[in-house]
């Protein structure tokens, strides 16, 4: 039992880690989005400009201060990177589209937002970040 307690710990922290780096990404995201949508760019148009936004800082700050990766930085890792965020983005997108038929807009943008950090941080917890098998 005192082994698991610090990698709950470390969870927990990560955790909150992830939702901070959210916060600042997701700010960004609505921002561009209801801007692009306020000059009259499609919702689904908005949604990949918006989201692409919010993904530039995303990388830095979780491999860095959310996850701690002390490694080098690699292509392969930027590839996983890129893939979990282009299938969030993918399942945002259809969730926006889906939500935006049975409700104002702005509650549409944040159903598919929680189901993107959802999506984002399974991805990069258990697949890009993971930690190598030695530091399991």
């Amino acid at each position: 039992m005192n082994e698991s307690l610090p990698t709950f710990r470390k969870e927990k922290q990560a955790i909150w880690r992830f939702a901070v780096v959210g916060v600042g990404n997701t700010a960004v995201d609505f921002a561009v989005f209801f801007l692009l949508t306020a000059a009259g760019v499609p919702a689904a148009v908005a949604q990949v400009g918006s989201y692409g936004a919010g993904v530039a800082n995303s990388y830095v700050w979780n491999r860095r201060w959310t996850f701690q990766m002390k490694q080098r930085a690699n292509i392969g890792e930027l590839l996983r990177f890129l893939a979990v965020n282009g299938l969030s983005l993918g399942g945002s997108l259809v969730v926006l589209l889906a939500a935006e038929r049975l409700g104002p807009l702005w509650l549409a943008k944040g159903v598919a937002t929680v189901m993107g950090m959802a999506v984002n941080f399974i991805g990069s917890r258990c697949w890009v970040f993971a930690a190598p098998r030695s530091e399991r």
